[in-house]
């Protein structure tokens, strides 16, 4: 058989494989339509159709029995769009994130609910809680921390008087990209925007290529690209988003400092999740002010071994030198041995309150 008879062979095989694929995905969104007309007759009114703790074990899963060419995490992108455009069908999910368009958080939206959720990007994190307070969107996509710059204060204070609930997670590779405009002059670049922490973990980079550089924080990264649209002696530190969105090219790439730079992101909601099978809890705890409260807080959760993933600080608003807990740890607040911690630490503390369980980041 000659290389052009091997090639058509392969191609009509394709083909035929596209087909059996086309008919499949469609096949699941009738099952997904079906588990919809299900869902309205047993839970009336108050239908919730996007289940993270389920989304969570179907992605799972996918990842789990992949045999490859393609990678674990490719493949569960693949899936996540299935699973976003079948979602559709039933009732698409309003998001809102923090903006304007092109900012990672909103590439961190996308990541967790595809291409087919409807976004709505909010000038502020504090937007983003009332949204989703109000009923005005599903869930809201909040950045928390950064493994280069740490935590992000504002997402934290905005849980002490907020009643929504943390809903899930999603871990997204940073990468940097210095960004001009088609009206740019490269060798006259005088100021640089960005966002406060993308200038610092981009700070080694600037010091060596633009000491003299006036760096201006903004809002986001979006609003950065935006600016540098009408100004000719400016650039603007943003992503690949931010890129293509606004036009703008790449004078240098992935110029932050550290390699594996990444952000953590909440999905905020207003509904408790079930376990996963794979989950987090995230605590919010005010102390007594008394000797070893912090020791005596944080001691049952050695005993039960429940692994504790972050403890951040931050002032109370009860009083001068009283401080608010944050704590991460794996597992679900359904657990015995979880419950039976948090009764046991109940005496040490002014108040307990429980931010959410739910599902590890799994893309």
């Amino acid at each position: 058989m000659s290389d052009l008879d091997s090639l058509k062979k392969l191609r009509d095989e394709i083909d035929q494989t596209d087909q059996q694929i086309q008919l499949l995905i469609n096949q699941r969104a009738k099952f997904a339509q079906q588990v919809a007309e299900i869902k309205k007759g047993e839970e009336g009114a108050d239908v919730v159709y996007y289940r993270p703790e389920r989304e969570a074990e179907v992605l799972r899963k996918v990842m789990e029995r992949n045999e490859g060419p393609l990678g674990n995490e490719d493949m569960a992108k693949l899936f996540r769009e299935v699973m976003s455009a079948c979602l559709a069908l039933e009732e698409p999910v309003k998001v809102a994130f923090l903006g304007p368009e092109g900012t990672f958080t909103q590439a961190a939206a996308i990541k967790h609910f595809g291409h087919w959720a409807r976004s709505f990007p909010m000038s502020a994190i504090d937007e983003v809680f009332r949204e989703v307070a109000a009923g005005a969107v599903n869930y809201g996509v909040v950045p928390v921390e950064n493994s280069t710059e740490g935590v992000v204060n504002h997402t934290l204070d905005n849980f002490v008087d907020s009643s929504v609930k943390i809903c899930g997670e999603v871990e997204l590779r940073i990468h940097h990209h210095l960004l001009v405009s088609d009206t740019t002059r490269k060798d006259k670049i005088s100021r640089i925007y960005s966002h406060a922490q993308s200038l610092a973990q981009c700070r080694k980079w600037l010091d060596a290529h633009y000491p003299h550089a006036e760096r201006v924080a903004v809002s986001s990264n979006g609003e950065a690209a935006k600016r540098i649209q009408t100004e000719w002696h400016s650039a603007a530190i943003a992503g690949d988003m931010a890129a293509e969105l606004y036009n703008l090219d790449k004078m240098a790439s992935n110029i932050e400092d550290r390699p594996d730079n990444s952000t953590r992101f909440l999905i905020i909601g207003s509904q408790d999740v079930p376990p996963s099978g794979e989950d987090k809890t995230s605590l919010m705890i005010s102390v007594r002010n008394q000797p070893g409260a912090l020791h005596s807080l944080l001691e049952p959760f050695h005993k039960a071994k429940i692994d504790l993933t972050r403890i951040e600080t931050r002032p109370s608003a009860a009083g001068v030198w009283s401080y608010v807990f944050f704590i991460d740890f794996n597992g679900h607040c359904s657990e015995d041995k979880v419950v039976a911690v948090l009764k046991e630490i109940e005496p040490y503390a002014a108040e307990i309150k429980l931010l959410g369980s739910y599902p590890c980041a799994v893309l």
